[in-house]
């Protein structure tokens, strides 16, 4: 979907939208007081002060019945300069842009604002020519919303709008947003019993229901199993660490902000970890390397933890517990090329298994005049950088280059995977690392006896596994491949009285060639409960009858499809297992 914001021309008429609506509010509630209407990547929202007036879809209805008179009526928008004075005497009776001019700084004596006939509003613009113009838009949702953001202050109304320039662009925008719903992580979240949250566990802690943790733990196995092909040794370390290991690796001066607050037990003090790095340097310092040892590759599925804002929350992809596919490649200088490599490999490998086929990479940079973000190290990011550069370059892989996306301590390589609605969003990432070996004095004993330090490559192929799981849910549109779905076969027996004795053979049968398998023998029509089984997005449904019954088959019908296929239940199981081999 189109972004508003980063479009000039949408985001001027979105902009002139929101004055619209607010005209077309006063019209309707004279006392209404404005704070601020805002152009965002999804269109425009404002802010509203309606007293004791609590909004209604009723009330959605009028404003944009209102809206649309205007849109017709055609006024001009019309551009003011005032003084801050004028401007505080303009807007006396509304305290909220009372606020706003008042916190102007005193030099900016000239302030703009906005006329169409009765209305005028406080803006910097720039806007379009007349409110006709705004005439395609739709008024899509309303909530409350604290001023500032601040719960302590009064709760606000705050309506969305999104405009176009045609109906069409509108119309297929609208559609958009149709599939974005259907397609929501969080609707199918709860439709496929993944995930919960609850308030009283906290914010942002996702709690993973019998079908979700399913899908989580096969995941799970699913990239454990191909590490295990590519030489990856797995460890698992806790959930917290000491404040000096984040000391000793930066990641408190660097990331403080985006980590829960320092524990004090009894004489030390603690820290849920927000990465697994500084604990896999631990592990990795445990014992003496030779170079013959390397590449070492320490991998862990991970549990972290990282604090971000409530407004931030979203899902499980923006969570503010949540678990890695974590793994750190400690290697000579001579073994990046091949173990950045093998990486990639592996992404590209995972992809293709999965169906994900939109995606970009990115070569993430430091800002070089950014002296507080990054590690000060020029040598070493000029080192760093180049080196990626080159086995980017080598292995002929196209990139784009993003300054100032780096970690502190390296440069990195995102690949940004465009979902099926909504915005790209970074899943893997390949991260080269000089910095944080030199930190926790690691090293190996070389050929010739000396001392040197390996490279650490840090790297993800699912990113997190629960923003995978969001991300994939979404991209699927909940149909997830055989070997990930938390129920593969349904069955469904015609008349309980006639078939559900054979229904049991075949439930008990798949159940011992390990096939996840649910019985539905309820007191139903069969076509109800085929009805629900599609509902659910069970990718395989038997139904048993007669036929099957008497002459001891199969009769099967796959996801997405209306026809029925009959066979043997030694061929049924074979087609599963063959299917299920492809992702081991």
């Amino acid at each position: 979907m189109i972004n508003i914001k980063e479009d000039e021309r949408l985001s001027k008429l979105n902009h002139s939208c929101a004055h619209l609506m607010a005209q077309a509010v006063k019209h309707l509630y004279p006392d209404a007081k404005f704070w601020v209407g805002p152009v965002i990547e999804e269109g425009f929202y404002y802010d509203i002060d309606l007293g004791d007036k609590v909004l209604t879809e009723d009330d959605i209805e009028a404003i944009s019945k209102e809206m649309k008179k205007l849109a017709k009526d055609g006024k001009r928008i019309v551009r003011h300069e005032i003084s801050k004075d004028e401007a505080l005497d303009m807007f006396k009776d509304d305290p909220y842009k009372v606020d706003l001019i008042s916190r102007m700084d005193e030099d900016d004596t000239i302030i703009s604002c906005y006329s169409q006939g009765d209305f005028t509003d406080l803006c910097r613009g720039p806007h379009v020519d007349t409110v006709k113009e705004c005439k395609n838009f739709k008024l899509l949702k309303f909530s409350g919303a604290y001023w500032k953001g601040d719960a302590n202050n009064k709760m606000l109304q705050r309506i969305y709008g999104i405009c176009f320039d045609n109906e069409e662009d509108l119309n297929k925008h609208l559609q958009e947003l149709e599939e974005a719903k259907e397609r929501d992580h969080r609707k199918l979240g709860k439709d496929l019993g993944i995930y919960m949250m609850s308030d009283l566990v906290g914010r942002g802690l996702p709690m993973y229901l019998p079908n979700g943790f399913i899908l989580w733990r096969e995941l799970e196995n699913y990239i454990v199993n191909k590490e295990l092909k590519r030489g990856y040794k797995h460890v698992q370390t806790p959930p917290l660490g000491n404040v000096n290991l984040y000391k000793t690796s930066g990641h408190l001066e660097h990331y403080k902000d985006a980590m829960f607050p320092i524990m004090k037990v009894e004489d030390e003090e603690y820290v849920l970890r927000p990465m697994n790095c500084p604990h896999h340097m631990v592990v990795y310092g445990n014992d003496i390397h030779s170079y013959r040892d390397l590449p070492l590759r320490i991998a862990e599925v991970a549990r972290d933890c990282r604090y971000e804002a409530s407004g931030a929350l979203k899902g499980i992809e923006r969570v503010r517990t949540f678990c890695q596919n974590d793994s750190h490649i400690f290697c000579t200088l001579e073994q990046v090329e091949s173990e950045f490599k093998n990486v990639v490999d592996l992404i590209l490998e995972c992809y293709k298994e999965l169906g994900i086929e939109n995606y970009r990479f990115e070569l993430s940079l430091r800002d070089p005049e950014d002296k507080i973000k990054y590690h000060n190290d020029d040598e070493m990011w000029d080192k760093a950088e180049n080196m990626l550069r080159q086995v980017l370059n080598d292995l002929k892989i196209d990139y784009v280059e993003k300054i100032g996306e780096a970690a502190f301590y390296g440069p990195k390589l995102d690949v940004q995977c465009k979902p099926a609605v909504g915005n790209e969003i970074t899943v893997s990432t390949c991260q080269l690392d000089f910095c944080l070996p030199a930190k926790f004095d690691l090293n190996y004993i070389d050929k010739d006896g000396s001392k040197k330090t390996p490279v650490v490559l840090h790297r993800a192929v699912f990113g997190s596994i629960d923003r995978f799981i969001a991300f994939y849910l979404e991209e699927t549109k909940g149909n997830l491949p055989l070997f990930l779905s938390p129920v593969q076969v349904k069955i469904l027996p015609v008349n309980n009285e006639y078939h559900l004795d054979y229904a049991k053979e075949v439930f008990n049968k798949l159940i011992d060639d390990d096939i996840r398998v649910e019985l539905d023998d309820r007191e139903e029509k069969v076509g109800y409960r085929m009805r629900e089984a599609v509902i659910h997005k069970i990718p395989l449904i038997l139904v048993l009858g007669q036929k099957e019954v008497d002459e001891g088959l199969i009769s099967y019908r796959r996801r997405g499809s209306q026809e029925t296929t009959t066979v043997s239940y030694e061929e049924f199981i074979n087609l599963i297992k063959k299917e299920m081999k492809e992702h081991k």
